[in-house]
């Protein structure tokens, strides 16, 4: 394991972006980094390919799945499974149910200089 921490050129990350960096889903929400474990709670997308919503929400590429980049918590359940693509009311509460206790792990990224380092 390196002794430097993981690092990704700020650059490389401007507002509403979100990258791959190591195991982490790295991001720039409105100017403030942040790290996120990268597998989705529902079925494992990898979210350092999803996008930010309007509210600042890490958005899984699969099925919507709404992350608060905060604390990790999903804050709305997918809206499909497997390949489909649509409405899941039960469904979607179940997964959010069990998410509650499985979030996102959350690592501090910080600027230092011309990167975003994550401590």
């Amino acid at each position: 394991m390196a002794d430097e921490p993981d690092r990704i050129p700020a650059a490389d990350l401007p507002p509403g972006a979100v990258r791959r960096v190591g195991d982490w889903a790295v991001g720039n929400r409105g100017g403030a980094p942040f790290a996120v474990s990268r597998r989705c709670r529902h079925q494992l997308a990898d979210l350092s390919e999803g996008t930010l919503d309007a509210e600042g929400c890490l958005v899984c590429p699969w099925h919507r799945s709404r992350y608060d980049v905060r604390t990790g918590e999903m804050v709305e359940g997918p809206r499909g499974f497997l390949g489909y693509h649509g409405p899941t009311p039960g469904y979607s509460q179940l997964v959010r149910g069990y998410a509650r206790y499985l979030k996102l792990r959350v690592r501090r990224a910080v600027r230092r200089g011309d990167d975003v380092v994550l401590e």
